[in-house]
């Protein structure tokens, strides 16, 4: 990735590189809602990133201090109720809703083969933590704020794969006693909770520290470990087996390994160090 050559702005989000890391920054001042606009300028960006052939890591977090995204605007929400209401619509599991534009901006980060970072520097609760639930790692900044799936409180569920993630981060009955209690976190809780890897005083730059360490490794063996993580759950036990048997053999043939592993046959480093370019 060029530093400035593809870097915009929109009136929700602004999309900025430094070398193979992206860093989206979402806005929607005063109240940080997330709408209709920033899903749509989100998956704008994705295929822009997409686009970039060199790219490795993406980091989003919020332009504003203390806010992520706080959630998806309730007034949005409500106008959608009232006419599917007044419409007299019914719903049922045997004719699915299709997918809006946050799902399919979920769905092609977890399809990714970029690592998306999720560094929450403030309030991040229904859509926005779903945001956030969406990416490979989370990163939560220490401080006093909101963060949780609440859509209990409004008569609802999270909605873009919340019920999903949590379930499948922190097992069955975690899941369940925070959405059925509408939890809110703190970042501490959300550390002790499991949902978050990290809590820091300074969460972008351990979310680009994260980053470096990431782009120093290769490609390949990055983007196959997300692939066979993510598809874990999805996989009976065999095909997962298979699939990580074939991937590994995939990265065997990666040029970029090959002075990574004569390092330790030399007796440079062990596998337990990191290359040398990443010690302190």
């Amino acid at each position: 990735m060029q530093t400035s050559q593809a870097d915009w702005a929109g009136s929700r989000l602004s999309l900025t590189r430094q070398g193979t890391t992206a860093v989206v920054r979402l806005f929607n001042p005063p109240q940080g809602f997330m709408d209709e606009a920033m899903e749509s300028e989100l998956i704008q960006a994705l295929d822009t990133l997409e686009a970039c052939k060199d790219g490795r890591v993406v980091v989003i977090t919020g332009a504003e201090p203390g806010m992520f995204v706080r959630h998806y605007d309730v007034a949005i929400l409500q106008k959608r109720s009232q006419a599917m209401l007044e419409r007299g619509k019914s719903f049922s599991m045997e004719r699915p809703v299709p997918k809006s534009v946050i799902h399919r901006c979920i769905e092609r980060i977890e399809n990714s083969p970029l690592i998306f970072i999720a560094a929450l520097n403030g309030t991040a609760m229904g859509g926005g933590f779903e945001l956030a639930l969406g990416c490979d790692i989370r990163l939560a900044q220490n401080g006093d704020y909101q963060l949780g799936l609440p859509e209990l409180n409004l008569g609802l569920l999270p909605g873009a794969g919340g019920t999903q993630a949590m379930a499948s981060l922190i097992g069955t009955g975690p899941a369940l006693f925070n959405l059925l209690t509408a939890k809110v976190f703190s970042p501490q809780e959300l550390l002790s909770a499991g949902l978050v890897s990290a809590c820091t005083d300074d969460v972008m730059a351990e979310a680009m520290r994260l980053a470096g360490q990431i782009e120093a490794v290769p490609f390949r063996a990055c983007a196959n470990i997300k692939k066979l993580v993510r598809n874990a759950p999805r996989w009976s036990h065999s095909d997962g087996l298979a699939a990580e048997r074939t991937l590994f053999c995939d990265c065997m043939v990666d040029p970029t390994a090959q002075p990574l592993m004569e390092d330790v046959v030399s007796g440079k480093r062990t596998i337990a160090e990191p290359p040398a370019h990443l010690k302190p």
